[in-house]
């Protein structure tokens, strides 16, 4: 993992208490410091919002939405997952 540019987490913090997500959460900061890129996948949508610079709506293999950090919600992330 020490040489990998791009990094993959799918539902990091599931089924686990909020101190475990509190260092889950600093290891990915100190990643995307240390010049890494995260590629987040939750169905979390407060640690989506939290966590992201941009965010990819996909449903069923298709990508319906590209969000940037302003502009998205939860509202908006379920029309789109939902649409």
């Amino acid at each position: 993992m020490n040489d990998a540019d791009i990094i993959i987490f799918d539902e990091p913090t599931r089924g686990i208490d909020i101190g475990a997500k509190s260092e889950i959460y600093k290891l990915m900061t100190q990643l995307v410091s240390a010049g890494k890129a995260i590629i987040l996948i939750s169905s979390e949508l407060v640690e989506i919002l939290g966590l992201s610079d941009r965010i990819l709506v996909i449903r069923e293999g298709e990508i319906k939405a590209e969000l940037s950090q302003r502009e998205a919600t939860q509202e908006l992330i379920m029309k789109y997952a939902m649409t």
